[in-house]
């Protein structure tokens, strides 16, 4: 038998086929029960999935249709009727969950690509969250340049360390090549190179100021880029093959200097800017960026603040150092001042004393000589004198009451007293001066005037006196009429006074006094000036200048110190004129008598005092001399001593008073020496001091060493006479000063 090289085939192509398809079969639905598990694992890791339902049914048809594929492996060989009914079975439900996953896959598809929608927007959101947060780091490097220029820019208050300190930061901040600042000049017409930065002394180099290029930077308040050929950008020539780098230029708001004079400061023009050039370095690619200009536009802004600071700082300086000169010019002024008020009331104080001295034994003799026998001629003379020394005296109490109402030192020394009673006593008083000139004078006293009120009566009768006395100096003829009433509430105001404002109460009244006489009258315009010291009047009818003197000035301070007003009425001259006053006054609770003592209440006549023993001490032989006689004259028992030693080795419980001058060196050490030598009261004698001094310095003095009063000369017989009755009477009197 021939052999054959044929090569059978081991299975028929049929069954081939089929045996691949098995193979299949079994590896698919392998894969398709896989895949179930892995989504499973996908699911269980998966934090957030928002299909899962969808995931579960999709993994249920992919589990069927491995079913059936499995399934499928039992068909290729004799197979039962129950495997063909499970394959119809799986096969069913795979075509069921199949189609409903399709239909599902409709719905989720649109939300599918609604997502990656939205994925690529949060894309773009991210890209723009990453250029914002790009300028927010710049920004903030912006700020942080700004905030350490700005920190070593107001580090000093100096305005060329402040402007230099700038171009040095913003050089080395911006890593520029030049910055220049070209300040106006005095005359406004041009910028002058002031500071650069890499020159230590710049040339003196100007340009005018109305250049196009500075008229742009200046109408606007942004940082501009300008030509590096221009004027103010060309500092010095460019060699070789090297571009300029960009230039930019911003204005410098300067302070207006209008109310400030700052030494070597420019007087700025009506623009009131400085410029300030910033350059790059030249031949280089870089380019100014948006928030490098907003740094310089933000420094220039801060140097105008801090040039702002210096100027007012240097104008506060200057300010206050004026004020130092002015405060030492003021307080040697004042030191002078002081010390010319301390001369004057000293030299016051001596002439004072030492004008009432001799005042004092003018007085006192001529009042003895006066009641002594006299033929009408001597009497005459001797009632001149006296009329004359007192009006002396008065003189000297004007000087020196002025004199304490121009320093503030005269206070009111207010207490209740006879109101009627102070107006006959200037009627007593001026009498005698009116008829000799033949001028009857008349008062007038309202029934509801109070017959007691509270006030500084000896202020009040001077005020009265120098008015009347006023009247009857000026006037030739007719006659003078004194009225005093309550002033109405309604006729208080007068426009002559603004300042004047009453207010009425129960506890006081507002006294208004009226002089009237028919003298040579006053020109209208001439009245203000009666109230100033040493003041003239012209009259047109007689063409005689007539002096006021200190009379009325003290009479306006007296008022004015009484919260009142003084006036003058006149037609013109030859019609007379009214002298009008307001001053307010207490009123007192028990008006059944004057707590006054210095007025006496009753008449003494020509009381004497028989075998009262007196001791007289006084330094001043003629002092003593005088007052011995007015006591003698009195009466009395009396005893000198001229000194301290010389009082306590004479006195005796047999004296009664002690009349000592208040001025001698040792007078209050010898008040002192008698309280300790007679310690019961009862044997004590009454110690009054007579004195010069109208100070109430001296009546304080006085009462501090246990005086029982003070008595002022010049001392006439009457007043000593009542000063001893009084005395002896209440034990205690002090005269107002």
């Amino acid at each position: 038998m021939e052999s054959c090289n044929c090569i059978e085939p081991q299975w028929p192509a049929e069954e081939l086929l089929m045996k691949y398809q098995y193979i299949s079969d079994f590896f698919i639905a392998l894969a398709y029960f896989s895949i179930p598990l892995e989504l499973i694992y996908f699911v269980k890791k998966s934090a957030v999935f928002p299909y899962r339902w969808v995931l579960v049914q999709f993994g249920a048809f992919i589990v069927l249709c491995g079913a059936t594929h499995l399934i499928n492996l039992w068909t290729f060989s004799m197979h039962s009727r129950t495997v063909a009914v499970v394959m119809t079975t799986a096969k069913v439900l795979t075509a069921a969950v199949s189609c409903a996953t399709a239909l599902m896959l409709v719905h989720i598809i649109p939300d599918l690509l609604s997502v990656k929608t939205r994925e690529l927007f949060l894309k773009n959101k991210a890209a723009e969250l990453d250029r914002e947060m790009g300028l927010i780091r710049t920004q903030e490097e912006t700020g942080r340049h700004v905030r350490m220029l700005t920190h070593e820019i107001r580090s000093t208050l100096d305005r060329h360390t402040i402007l230099k300190t700038t171009l040095v930061e913003l050089g080395r901040t911006l890593a520029l090549e030049e910055c220049t600042l070209w300040m106006p000049t005095r005359t406004g017409l041009e910028l002058q190179l002031s500071y650069t930065l890499r020159q230590q002394n710049p040339v003196e180099y100007t340009v005018p100021i109305q250049l196009p290029v500075i008229n742009q930077v200046f109408s606007s308040n942004r940082a501009m880029k300008i030509s590096p050929n221009s004027p103010v950008a060309r500092l010095r020539p460019l060699s070789g093959k090297y571009m300029p780098g960009e230039v930019v230029a911003v204005r410098v708001p300067l302070l207006h200097l209008s109310n400030f004079q700052i030494n070597d400061w420019p007087e700025l023009s009506t623009r009131r800017y400085a410029l300030m050039v910033l350059m790059l370095p030249s031949d280089s690619a870089r380019q100014w960026h948006v928030h490098e200009l907003e740094l310089v536009e933000v420094v220039a802004d801060q140097v105008a603040v801090a040039l702002s600071h210096a100027a007012i700082l240097e104008e506060s300086m200057r300010a206050r150092d004026l004020l130092m000169e002015q405060n030492v010019a003021l307080d040697h002024a004042r030191r002078e001042a002081e010390t010319a008020i301390r001369a004057r009331n000293d030299f016051l104080a001596v002439m004072n004393h030492e004008m009432r001295t001799p005042m004092h034994a003018v007085i006192a003799l001529s009042s003895l000589l006066q009641e002594t026998e006299l033929t009408p001629e001597q009497r005459l003379m001797v009632e001149t004198i006296l009329r004359s020394s007192n009006l002396l005296a008065t003189l000297i109490n004007d000087v020196l009451d002025l004199s304490r109402l121009e320093d503030g030192s005269l206070r009111l020394d207010l207490g209740s007293f006879n109101l009627h009673a102070v107006f006959k006593e200037v009627l007593n008083l001026i009498k005698p001066i009116a008829s000799v000139k033949k001028l009857p004078v008349t008062l007038n006293l309202a029934p509801d005037l109070p017959e007691y009120a509270i006030g500084d009566e000896k202020r009040l009768m001077q005020t009265i006196l120098n008015v009347v006395g006023n009247a009857v100096k000026f006037s030739k003829q007719g006659s003078i009429s004194i009225t005093a009433f309550v002033a109405k509430s309604e006729s208080l105001r007068d426009s002559r006074a603004p300042d004047f404002f009453p207010v009425p109460s129960d506890n006081h009244f507002y006294l208004r006094v009226q002089v009237k006489d028919a003298g040579q009258g006053i020109n209208p315009p001439d009245i203000p000036k009666l109230f100033t010291k040493f003041a003239h009047a012209q009259t047109l009818a007689t063409k005689n200048s007539s002096g006021s003197g200190l009379g009325l000035a003290i009479c306006k301070r007296f008022v004015n110190l009484m919260e009142g007003h003084i006036w003058i009425e006149s037609e013109g001259p030859g019609k007379g004129c009214m002298a009008i006053f307001i001053v307010k006054l207490g009123i007192p609770e028990n008006t059944s008598e004057s707590k006054n003592p210095f007025l006496p209440k009753a008449n003494h006549g020509q009381t004497t005092f028989p075998g009262l023993k007196v001791l007289v001490l006084d330094d001043n032989g003629v002092s003593r001399m005088v007052t011995k006689e007015l006591l003698v004259h009195l009466g009395c028992d009396v005893t000198t001593a001229s000194s301290r030693d010389e009082c306590l080795h004479v006195v005796s419980q047999d004296h009664k008073v002690v009349c000592m001058d208040a001025g001698m060196p040792d007078g209050f050490e010898a008040a002192v020496c008698l309280h300790e030598k007679f310690t019961k009261r009862h044997e004590r004698p009454l110690i009054v001091a007579l004195t010069g001094n109208t100070d109430k310095v001296t009546k304080e003095n006085c009462m501090r060493v246990g005086m029982d009063g003070v008595i002022l000369k010049p001392v006439s017989v009457d007043k000593m006479r009542s000063v001893l009755s009084e005395l002896l009477e209440h034990r205690v009197l002090f005269e107002a000063m």
